[in-house]
């Protein structure tokens, strides 16, 4: 199978950590909406930060799959935050959490911290988009 999509780094850039700075990609293009850290009968099982992280990933490659494509047809990830100081110094946690859900790719991704979520409950929101092939 070929790569469902080409990461754009120019040469002289520095190499990201954990994401790309851009995507290039065909295919049919499906837009998510942000997910938080609840399950399916949108309840939170849990209050901590990178397992509401784990929870959000999870709803994303749900939806993706229902579209017909798995973690590696994301694009882009856009990440809503409450607090940008848990979310610097749970990197190694998130890490792990990240790679179990969506394993080593990468998309082209943005981190805003943000002062609330709709979801009283929620720490972080993350907004997607996909790229699956036709």
């Amino acid at each position: 199978m070929t790569q469902p999509h080409a990461a754009l780094h120019p040469r002289s850039w520095k190499l990201p950590k954990g994401y790309a700075n851009g995507i290039a990609a065909e295919g049919r293009i499906v837009f998510l909406a942000g997910q938080v850290g609840w399950n399916a009968e949108q309840q939170f099982h849990s209050d901590d930060f990178v397992a509401q992280v784990h929870q959000a990933l999870s709803n994303i490659v749900a939806l993706v799959n229902e579209a017909g494509g798995g973690p590696e047809h994301i694009t882009r990830l856009t990440w809503f935050v409450l607090d940008k100081k848990e979310y610097l110094s749970r990197l190694s946690e998130l890490g792990k959490a990240y790679r179990e859900v969506m394993g080593k790719h990468f998309p082209a991704m943005s981190l805003v911290q943000v002062v609330a979520l709709v979801e009283d409950r929620a720490k972080v929101e993350i907004e997607a988009t996909a790229v699956v092939p036709m």
